[in-house]
């Protein structure tokens, strides 16, 4: 397993997970706004986009195959956070965080966790932070990671 940066390349397979995932856990308990809001976002066009800005996309992979990405947004939001469905609870999602947080800054990485995924960043040591929020049809539960400068000089 390889984690990388993100490659235009690369940006036709990981728009496929990011969709893949989001039906398989997230979309059924949306709107028809939600949905159309996701996809959207999880678009090539606005992956390309967001890759010119202060985000830090990587992959996981294995051999050719990209198992999954992660999107680290100004240093410190998880915008994007995605396994490939039959790879998910194998280890990958950790290895990802691990290797985004060495390029967050400050204390704290935030992230705006789909309801279906709550329990998961929970795992990884995420806390909620308030209540449930709700922008264009996306239902979120706000939650932080808070670490300390020797556990992220460690994951660097």
């Amino acid at each position: 397993m390889v984690i990388r940066k993100l490659e235009e390349k690369d940006l036709e397979a990981v728009s496929a997970i990011c969709m893949s995932a989001f039906f398989n856990s997230v979309a059924g308990t949306l709107t028809d706004e939600g949905v159309a809001t996701f996809s959207k976002i999880a678009a090539c066009d606005a992956f390309f986009d967001r890759m010119k800005g202060d985000t830090v996309m990587l992959v996981a992979e294995s051999g050719e195959i990209i198992e999954g990405v992660i999107e680290l947004k100004e240093s410190r939001h998880v915008a994007m956070f995605f396994i490939r469905p039959e790879r998910q609870k194998s280890g990958i999602g950790r290895k990802l965080l691990s290797s985004v947080l060495s390029h967050a800054s400050g204390e704290t990485v935030t992230v705006s966790a789909s309801l279906s995924s709550v329990a998961a960043y929970e795992k990884y040591g995420f806390e909620c932070t308030g209540g449930v929020g709700e922008s264009a049809g996306l239902v979120y539960q706000p939650m932080e990671l808070k670490f300390n400068k020797a556990m992220h000089a460690k994951s660097a």
